[in-house]
């Protein structure tokens, strides 16, 4: 029943009846045997046999919030942020101790510790549990000093930069974590520039300070030569291996010596020290050599450095510089203390909107928008093996979720709405239920499997679309098999849902429909592995891989006429010509010479290393 604010309802239920006077609504839904009036962010009535009541739902009532927005209080106490590193860089050990400082754990667990301390929260894949390394990025909150916190945890991996990038899609901070004995490494640049294309405030922490280190100097003179990225230091370290003692934090002159939890994966006891008080310092340090040091470096940083600029910080062209030990607990706490006051809170996207046939524009969703937004960053399957459950992981750009509410597809027809009847609050592969969830917050939803990566959700009449997630060349095919027929349902149901995942991308021949033989292409080696191990043990099904003797793909956004045209005229000798899932065509070459001859030579193709999936259909 779809009642409108003003309007008059006669309601009939059991044997009585009601004149209603809809006050204020853009649904209801109606339940026997007494009327349960309900709706989102708007006024409910309910009757009973005898009574009439009005009831407010929470989020109208607060500030007096119309429609579906968000109360200016609930964006402003928001901060997520994406960890991005290079492999062994300490990345989810450092997710684990801000978990730890956060109050969401009480004991963290390290990758690298023994194996009955290794139950870390954000890596909980069995294969992950057996390398000690992340394969899927994972989604983990806390509220913490009264500002809800979300971390997103990404593989450091290079086949996985993937997952890594869609993380980075869903975030508005940053924080790079570098090894201080190493620098700079090859995934770190990689990952940075990924962080530039997105602007995004980004926060650097020099890791694994208890262990000998380049000279602070040193990282960040690399950062700022490699990088034009000007960084300025927050916490100051004194000493490094075993004669790191502690920090300096710049911010308030106060410096902060360590001792080492009692209990492994426990809290660091610290004790606080003016740095004007150059007396008990002196003796607290009891190394002269780290004193004299410190008094020399913070008298240089004072006079040589930048001053901090927020400004600049949200411009991402300076970055709030830490160092610490996450192992060991060191600066962690500290860095969430600065990290909560300095970064951003949810910021505003673009989208496309379309009002009308011809009425298609860009527009700036901002967090307080009227109407609820949200985009698909990450899906994935059997999160929960038990329950073989297919989950869409949102991230809310404007607006509140509030349970049971309805939501157009970008990609479905505008009249399609999809009802949300659950969510949950992702806490590595742990849930609760979530009965309101406001911008900058990720929530999982069941996923009807309709939703696919980079698609958008949304309330109103006008149909909405922020940019898709883009897929990037991969480097390696595969044909895939299922060598045992009587598993053949098993193997379709296993490997649709993984591909829906992202977990590899999938290709076929042209106009294969779904009958002929699949092709898997992937950045690395350890996707495909990944997808196997997978399959065998979440869908108890065996697969075979042969590999194609092909480096890279290209999308041909000049179309299929482009396609033919350069077939018809031989410029496509030893390329194989494909489809991706959208039907669009894909080249796939031997070498990198060979794509960019191509590509220079037949510019009407407009070959692209990457493709993004379109916004409406």
């Amino acid at each position: 029943v779809t009642l409108n604010a003003g309007g008059i309802a006669w309601l009939k239920p059991a044997g009585f009846v009601f004149l209603v006077t809809i006050l204020s609504v853009d649904s209801f839904t109606l339940n026997h045997p007494f009327i349960q009036l309900s709706g989102n962010h708007h006024v409910a009535t309910k009757t009973s046999s005898d009574t009439l009541s009005v009831i407010y739902s929470a989020a109208a009532d607060v500030e007096g919030t119309p429609g579906f927005k968000a109360p200016s209080k609930e964006i402003e106490r928001r901060r997520n942020l994406a960890i991005i590193s290079h492999p062994d860089s300490g990345k989810t050990t450092m997710t684990e101790k801000l978990l730890l400082y956060g109050g969401a754990l009480q004991q963290a667990g390290a990758v690298r510790q023994k194996a009955e301390q290794r139950a870390t929260a954000s890596d909980f894949m069995e294969m992950e549990k057996e390398r000690g390394i992340s394969i899927s990025s994972t989604v983990m909150n806390f509220d913490y000093n009264g500002l809800r916190v979300n971390i997103l945890d990404t593989p450091g991996h290079q086949d996985f930069s993937e997952d890594t990038y869609r993380a980075l899609a869903a975030a508005d901070n940053a924080v790079m974590l570098l090894d201080a004995a190493k620098g700079l490494e090859p995934q770190t640049r990689k990952l940075f520039e990924v962080c530039r294309m997105r602007n995004l405030p980004l926060f650097t922490f020099c890791n694994k300070m208890d262990r000998p280190s380049l000279s602070p100097y040193e990282i960040m003179d690399q950062i700022e030569t490699e990088f034009g990225l000007e960084t300025h230091p927050i916490l100051w370290p004194i000493g490094d291996g075993d004669r790191f003692k502690g920090v300096l934090d710049r911010l308030t002159n106060v410096v902060h010596l360590y001792e080492k939890p009692s209990k492994r994966g426990g809290k660091a006891t610290v004790k606080e020290v003016p740095f004007d008080n150059k007396e008990e310092l002196e003796e607290l340090i009891d190394d002269d050599e780290l004193y004299q040091k410190l008094l020399e470096d913070q008298e240089l940083l004072e006079e040589l450095l930048n001053p901090l600029d927020m400004d600049r910080v949200m411009a991402a062209t300076q970055s709030p510089l830490f160092f610490g030990s996450a192992m060991t607990n060191f600066g962690v706490q500290l860095f969430l203390d600065k990290f909560c006051d300095m970064g951003t809170d949810p910021v505003g996207r673009s989208a496309l909107k379309v009002k009308g046939p011809k009425d298609e524009a860009e527009e700036l969703v901002k967090p307080d928008n009227d109407e609820f937004t949200g985009f698909i960053f990450k899906t994935q399957a059997n999160i929960d093996p038990k329950h073989r459950d297919r989950l869409a992981f949102v991230r809310i750009v404007s607006g509140t979720y509030e349970k049971g509410m309805k939501v157009g597809h970008s990609r479905s027809k505008q009249s399609k709405k999809y009802n949300l009847a659950q969510a949950q609050a992702l806490f590595g592969n742990n849930r609760d239920a979530v009965e309101i969830a406001y911008p900058g917050d990720v929530i999982g939803i069941n996923n009807p499997g309709n939703f696919a990566i980079g698609d958008t959700l949304y309330t109103g009449t006008s149909k909405v679309a922020f940019p898709g997630i883009p897929s990037f060349s991969p480097e390696k095919f595969a044909y895939i098999r299922n060598p045992n027929p009587s598993t053949y349902k098993s193997f379709q149901k296993g490997i649709t849902q993984l591909l829906e995942e992202g977990a590899v991308q999938a290709l076929r021949q042209r106009n294969d429909d779904g009958g002929g033989p699949l092709i898997l292409a992937a950045v690395g080696q350890l996707q495909f592995e990944v997808v196997q191990a997978r399959l065998e043990n979440e869908y108890n099904v065996e697969s075979s891989l042969e590999p194609i003797g092909y480096s890279l793909a290209r999308w041909a956004d000049g179309g299929w006429d482009a396609v033919d045209k350069a077939d018809a005229d031989g410029k496509l000798f030893g390329i194989m010509i494909v489809q991706d899932r959208w039907g669009r065509p894909v080249l796939l070459f031997r070498n990198d010479w060979k794509a960019e001859g191509v590509a220079r030579e037949e510019e009407y193709l407009e070959l692209k290393p990457w493709s993004k999936p379109p916004a409406f259909e």
